[in-house]
């Protein structure tokens, strides 16, 4: 097998982890309790910033050092920047959509599916340096990277197609709509490579972009839905183990 079709497939893996992630829905029940919404929306959220943390803010601060660069201002100008972006779109969706917990979904979908580009571009990064031949990067560390990624969006599909679910959609449309919002990585990963020398420079900024854009969701629409209804822990539960469970991956993957 040629190293073409070999970054053909390891830029697809990414994406097929989301898929397996979102087929999660197609197995849960049609009536769900208040106490289980709780845990989902908890899981949501450590999940969330845990993967804002290690997969994005850490490997921003790692890439502006090796670029030569002060390592904290990538992240701190991309961190606010995607703070200052989502702001706009709260207050756009404000304007368009009055069902609150549509405007919830939607700002959990589009936060995600931001933070699933740069991940793609990380990827397109590895198999670019791996097909020059010359950037001691082998083939085989390009596909563990894209396997790592695979894995840790197992949980983050789910977090999109459980919760439309849950809201009252059909087990296929959540489904499908937590697979689409997957397909950008491999789009990003393949635009990365045609322009290699164009993206690289900016990808920790693009990085703590998505972070910003992550952890903005999660205090603005996640956190406050923790605590509504009836006083319960099942959210900080939830957001436990889903912290828990992506910062494992993330570490274990790294």
């Amino acid at each position: 097998m040629n190293n073409v079709l070999y970054s053909i497939i390891g830029i697809l893996v990414p994406f097929a982890g989301t898929s397996f992630g979102s087929s999660f829905v197609l197995f849960m029940k049609n009536n769900m309790s208040q106490k289980f919404q709780k845990i989902m929306v908890g899981f949501a959220a450590g999940v969330m910033i845990a993967a804002s943390v290690w997969s994005l803010i850490l490997p921003s601060v790692e890439m502006a050092e090796n670029q030569g660069v002060i390592s904290w201002i990538p992240a701190t100008v991309g961190l606010i920047l995607g703070v200052m972006f989502l702001i706009l779109i709260n207050k756009l969706a404000d304007k368009i959509q009055s069902k609150k917990n549509g405007k919830k979904l939607n700002m959990l979908l589009f936060s995600v599916t931001l933070h699933n580009i740069p991940e793609g571009m990380a990827v397109g990064v590895g198999f670019a340096a791996a097909l020059t031949g010359n950037s001691g990067i082998e083939m085989f560390e390009a596909m563990l990277l894209a396997i790592g990624i695979a894995i840790q969006n197992i949980p983050e599909g789910a977090i999109i197609s459980m919760p439309l679910k849950i809201e009252g959609n059909s087990k296929k449309k959540s489904f499908l709509i937590g697979v689409l919002s997957g397909i950008v990585e491999p789009i990003a990963s393949v635009l990365t490579i045609l322009l290699i020398n164009i993206v690289v420079p900016v990808l920790p900024y693009l990085l703590a972009f998505a972070a910003g854009a992550m952890i903005y969701v999660v205090i603005e629409e996640l956190i406050p839905e923790i605590h509504e209804g009836e006083k319960s822990i099942l959210g900080v539960v939830g957001f436990l183990v889903g912290f828990i469970v992506m910062m494992v991956l993330d570490i274990a993957l790294g």
